[in-house]
């Protein structure tokens, strides 16, 4: 058994019970309070303060994820966002109390926190998690700090830390047209993912404007209201450039 803190506490923004889009199988996927990226085509706005929400213990979740545990055979729990690492004391305790239960765990991330100065508490999360699915908003600095208010280089920078660690990691890639849908950009990406060891799938999430109620319902200006939804035509090509002749898939 791993000694854990059951009655260590996070602030929760919604829990998903039969989530089928983050991670392996049928999942219980925790979405967490707070995130320190201002993404502009997020489709949580609501999530991005760290004001108290719903307050649960590790306790209470893994009571609550039990209540459709059935369900769950080839799932597990997924920590998502906001953005998890947010609240990294608390994820490291629900995923060591997982481990207990025999639980698979899947950390869903945009290493918003993520720095050189606190790789051992990362180190330590990582030591309990089964799967990274990992961000990548833009693979241009410059770009990624507009399109979502911090550099690019932490992200990339946790990438490296993942591969060194030998982090099953899936790279997920939200698709907008005009803004990272180029041939330019994915090659870029593609390049980027060829160099890590670790990565066993690559998700391309294709843009929608689903979310834009949150933000008129909050006030708040959607910028990216011209932005159109990803064609086949554009879906297929990143799914060319990213994955064709990708080793994990061999």
């Amino acid at each position: 058994m791993v000694p854990c803190n059951l009655k260590e506490k996070g602030n929760v923004y919604f829990i998903e019970t039969m989530g089928a889009f983050d991670g392996p199988g049928l999942r219980y996927v925790l979405f967490m309070q707070g995130c320190p990226l201002k993404c502009k085509f997020c489709h949580n706005r609501d999530s991005w303060s760290i004001d108290e929400n719903r307050i649960m213990t590790v306790e209470e979740v893994i009571a609550d994820y039990k209540r459709y545990q059935s369900y769950y055979r080839r799932g597990g729990i997924t920590v998502s966002g906001g953005e998890p690492t947010l609240q990294m004391d608390f994820v490291t305790e629900l995923f060591k109390a997982c481990k207990n239960e025999g639980i698979h765990t899947c950390l869903d991330t945009s290493a918003g926190v993520y720095s050189r100065k606190n790789k051992s508490k990362h180190r330590d999360l990582l030591k309990y998690t089964d799967l990274v699915l990992l961000d990548i908003k833009h693979i241009d600095n410059d770009s990624h700090r507009w399109l979502v208010g911090i550099s690019n280089q932490q992200v990339l920078d946790f990438a490296h830390f993942l591969d060194e660690l030998q982090v099953k990691t899936v790279i997920r890639h939200v698709l907008l047209p005009g803004i990272n849908a180029d041939v330019t950009n994915l090659t870029r990406l593609r390049t980027f993912i060829d160099g890590l060891s670790n990565v066993v799938g690559i998700d391309i999430l294709p843009y929608h404007k689903a979310g834009t109620i949150k933000w008129d319902k909050l006030g708040i200006k959607y910028e990216l209201g011209d932005v159109p939804e990803p064609n086949h035509q554009e879906i297929q090509l990143a799914e060319k450039i990213l994955k064709q002749n990708y080793h994990y898939l061999k």
